[in-house]
């Protein structure tokens, strides 16, 4: 592929499950995963132009992302203070939230991360782990020491935290789980870590 001119992401593609940790070990830069961001008018914030199409085509074929943003659009947007005005303004533009979001969303997707969440009295906290990380393993991002010492998460999915108003309405209602060593964790679950020092 790389004789060809070909960037070693579109390779890296068709590389088995076993190959892939040697790919990994090569550092190739075009390798590395590429979100290219298309500034296009306000107009075409919503659905984009010509050129920001020619770049998604591109961005395909070389196993590339891309998303499309206004960055005069941003700029208003981050001067409201108000949640109803910003969403008002992107509305009557076409669209349902900021570019930055959805650059974020697309960055997360290409890395293949998600987060999961800690919520407390005193403070909630966003956490990032890759995709199919297991319990320990997200308690180890917090500190070395959940991760050895790990004996359980109590997990509550973020729709249910919601729906129910918190950690307490969702204990009542059932929907507090306890889970083990080997449950992989999901976009946006709450967790409370129980472990042994």
């Amino acid at each position: 592929g790389l004789r060809e001119g070909k960037p070693a992401r579109t390779v890296a593609a068709r590389l088995s499950h076993e190959q892939m940790p040697l790919f990994r070990q090569m550092q190739l830069l075009t390798g590395k995963p590429v979100l290219y961001a298309c500034n296009v008018e306000e107009a075409a914030a919503a659905t984009g132009n010509a050129w920001s199409e020619k770049v998604a085509a591109r961005a395909a074929t070389e196993g590339a992302a891309s998303v499309v943003i206004s960055a005069a659009i941003e700029a208003e947007v981050a001067q409201l203070t108000d949640e109803t005005e910003k969403q008002e303004f992107l509305s009557t533009l076409g669209l349902k939230e900021p570019g930055l979001s959805r650059v974020i969303r697309a960055g997360y997707k290409l890395l293949n991360l998600i987060t999961f969440f800690t919520a407390g009295p005193k403070e909630t906290r966003a956490w990032t782990v890759h995709r199919g990380a297991k319990a320990p393993e997200a308690a180890g991002v917090i500190h070395t020491d959940f991760e050895r010492g790990f004996i359980r998460a109590e997990t509550i999915a973020y729709d249910d935290y919601i729906a129910c108003g918190g950690e307490q309405g969702a204990k009542e209602a059932g929907k507090m789980r306890a889970e083990g060593k080997d449950y992989v964790v999901a976009d946006g679950d709450l967790f409370n870590f129980r472990f042994n020092v």
